[in-house]
């Protein structure tokens, strides 16, 4: 067993009468990567998103190191430095340098200083290919590009958890290998790791633990070996099956 770093217990998510997950249970150990896949709707990004607090669950608990993490006396904020999220739209301030996106952060709410700062934006912008781009805007910048300055930002927080929600959705698709091959190399340096993604063959490959959830609840999961060559649900060969033809 290794370290538990997530559990998710029971947790429910409603917007008004729209129930949109449902008793959802599953952990995340150190080291895991943990891939969630479904159709469209079927509450996977309003999950990460209570993951990472930006929305407030209905029910249930969501336990850091142990610790419920939904209650009020939690700073969302500081949560958020350990538990980083990259999202399909990038998210980067548009007004400032390739650089000072992966600054600031630490900054502001790490208190890091700035030249410490500005070293360790370096070493992640050099881990994914972006240290060239330093002093460019987001505005010069293609899809993949941007996505990977993003992951670099996320990355200088030192997270011990990354939440991924669909980050190769928005991208052409030939920005989608240079994003995945970052991801995986992530996932090999030994990156905790939960991702929201339509990319089977990565969910597949890369992944330790895939949870399939169909209308907010997790229908089925385990280890992706299990799950893609032998389903046992009915909705999950269904969905499955759509892939593979097309």
């Amino acid at each position: 067993m290794g370290e538990t770093i997530l559990e998710v217990r029971h947790l429910g998510k409603s917007f008004g009468s729209h129930e949109v997950l449902r008793d959802i249970d599953f952990t995340v150990d150190k080291g895991d990567v943990t891939c969630v896949i479904g159709a469209s709707g079927s509450g996977k990004s309003t999950l990460l998103r209570c993951i990472n607090l930006l929305e407030t669950p209905t029910g249930g608990e969501i336990l850091f190191h142990g610790q419920d993490v939904t209650g009020r006396q939690v700073k969302a904020e500081a949560y958020r430095a350990k538990v980083g999220m990259v999202f399909q739209s990038f998210n980067l301030f548009n007004n400032m340098t390739v650089l000072d996106n992966c600054i600031v952060g630490q900054t502001k709410v790490l208190k890091k200083g700035k030249e410490t700062s500005r070293a360790n934006a370096l070493q992640y912008l050099e881990k994914v290919g972006m240290a060239p781009y330093i002093n460019a805007k987001p505005r010069q910048l293609s899809g993949g590009q941007k996505q990977r300055v993003a992951i670099a930002r996320a990355l200088a927080m030192e997270p011990e958890l990354l939440l991924f929600d669909e980050p190769t959705s928005a991208l052409d698709p030939e920005m989608v290998g240079e994003v995945l091959a970052v991801m995986r190399n992530l996932a090999d340096s030994g990156m905790t790791m939960i991702v929201v993604t339509h990319e089977m063959a990565f969910a597949r490959d890369v992944s330790n633990h895939v949870v399939f959830m169909s209308d907010g609840v997790i229908e089925e999961e385990g280890a992706p070996a299990d799950l893609f060559e032998r389903p046992q649900k009915e909705r999950t060969k269904e969905f499955l099956a759509r892939f593979r033809n097309q």
